[in-house]
């Protein structure tokens, strides 16, 4: 809380007593549309923000693939803690907490002390280790950062399109190496054109359905029909990305996505639902044979000529019997492929299902503190959500009294759009993820936390302007303002 009022000193003060008449409403009708808002000092990106944002391009355009010169020099590296000191700066010269406490980076904190606490268990304690330092560390700190700089819409926004714009260049890779024949594994299915969290079909696959709602929500959004065209494009690029890889739990999760999209898109863009219904109607004739192939060997072990469905499923059994085994501490985490007893079927393999990968790699406190994250992160939107009225009737204070003013009142009617799109599309990329999820190992990457942090941001921004209609209000306001922006 104390981070919050921070700004309302020195010059900041001065702009709330000029604002006083706008955070009261009139008796009767609404704040009016043309008035403009108030303004944190946040609103404008800060150097941590932007080591945020050359990290992110760095993890997802992976320069360092194509010129080569870049490796040596471990870039992405160098930004996050360039990143990190211009953010411990930028809130001790504010007198502000080193970093944003909120109960989700405690709950990574508390996954990160469960990894480490089954260090010393673990089947590999140096591979497990290796895990934590070269990967998981660098996902907590990123995610820290996340939370602690994407202060604004603005920020918010850059960042939406600098991952779709990411995304969307590797799917456009993708769609031509699939043209061309290129980067294809068993023959047919399209492999990432560059390493790293998009490299083999089925990571390809299941981060182009996690972050294909953005590229929806900006495709429909109320913006310049240039930057509705790429996004539109980006998404069509993505969802062939998906069809090539073939990957048959990155489908289920696209169509778990698309209902999401469905149901809750229309409720900001009528209309939206009946759209895509009939898009997907229309492109079904099209779909080559091996797609129904592909779509019916998930039930039909019979079309399944790789044999891959029968392997997962041996996987799958193996990991809730090494869970069964080692309970409390698991096998250590990213161990789970190292750990072959006698009576391993399917050795030197992942269990293929984030949950069992958890409870197998660290056991029943390491499971609770992951659906803990995914509890958070759904909790942390649904509170968006309910703030922006996704309907767009903006929602009255607690005590439903006429004077004071709406939350949504905080916010310029196209930060109040945009708010509501994001609190859709980070629900439908949140069930892409966690479908594809099922079907991956993937518990410590970065696609999870990418929008665990979108989703967090969101809430926090948005908890900022709360507080700042808060102090520029009357102090028989101020009361009921600090109650609803803390619950």
């Amino acid at each position: 809380m104390a981070e919050r009022l921070a700004f309302t000193f020195g010059g900041v003060r001065r702009e709330l007593r000029d604002r006083v008449d706008w955070v009261r409403r009139p008796e009767k009708g609404t704040l009016p549309e043309a008035t403009a808002p108030f303004l944190p000092p946040l609103e404008r990106p800060n150097w941590g923000f932007w080591g945020v944002f050359a990290f992110t391009a760095l993890l997802f355009f992976r320069p360092q693939d194509t010129l080569r010169f870049l490796e040596p020099l471990h870039l992405p590296e160098l930004v996050a803690i360039g990143a990190l000191i211009a953010m411990v700066t930028y809130r001790l010269g504010r007198n502000l907490p080193i970093v944003v406490i909120t109960p989700e980076t405690l709950g990574v904190a508390a996954m990160s002390l469960v990894m480490v606490g089954t260090i010393p268990f673990s089947v590999w304690p140096g591979g497990a280790l290796n895990t934590f330092t070269d990967l998981y560390f660098k996902v907590v700190l990123v995610f820290v950062l996340m939370v602690s700089t994407v202060r604004n819409i603005r920020a918010l926004r850059w960042l939406t399109w600098l991952i779709v714009s990411a995304v969307g260049y590797v799917a456009l890779r993708g769609v031509l190496d699939f043209v061309t024949g290129n980067h294809l594994v068993k023959g047919d299915r399209l492999h990432g054109s560059i390493s790293g969290l998009m490299g083999n079909p089925n990571d390809l696959a299941m981060n182009m359905v996690t972050f294909m709602p953005l590229a929806i929500m900006l495709a429909v959004s109320k913006r310049p029909a240039l930057q509705r065209g790429l996004a539109a494009f980006i998404a069509a690029l993505m969802m062939a990305t998906v069809l090539f890889t073939k990957s048959r739990g990155a489908l289920l999760g696209l169509a778990a996505m698309l209902v999401v999209i469905v149901i809750e898109g229309r409720r900001v863009r009528p209309g939206l639902g009946v759209a895509a219904v009939v898009g997907m109607l229309a492109a079904t004739p099209f779909m080559p044979g091996w797609f129904w192939v592909r779509l019916g060997s998930i039930a039909d072990s019979s079309q399944d000529e790789s044999g891959s469905r029968q392997a997962r499923k041996d996987l799958m059994r193996e990991g809730l019997e090494t869970f069964l085994e080692h309970p409390l501490t698991g096998v250590g985490a990213g161990q789970f492929k190292n750990y072959n007893p006698p009576n391993r079927l399917r050795a030197w393999n992942e269990t293929h299902n984030v949950l069992l990968q958890v409870a197998s790699e660290l056991g029943v406190f390491g499971l609770l503190a992951f659906l803990l994250l995914v509890w958070q992160a759904v909790s942390a939107l649904l509170w968006t959500r309910r703030t922006f009225a996704v309907a767009g009737r903006a929602p009255r204070p607690p005590t439903g009294r006429s004077d004071l003013v709406p939350v949504t009142d905080a916010f310029r009617p196209e930060e109040r759009e945009w708010m509501r799109m994001h609190s859709v599309a980070m629900s439908a990329c949140l069930a892409g993820w966690f479908v594809c999820a099922q079907f991956g190992s993937v518990a410590y990457y970065w696609s999870f936390y990418y929008v665990f942090a979108l989703i967090v941001a969101g809430r926090e921004l948005t908890k900022d302007r709360i507080v700042a209609a808060h102090a520029a209000s009357g102090p028989a306001q101020r009361q009921t303002w600090k109650q609803w922006a803390l619950a």
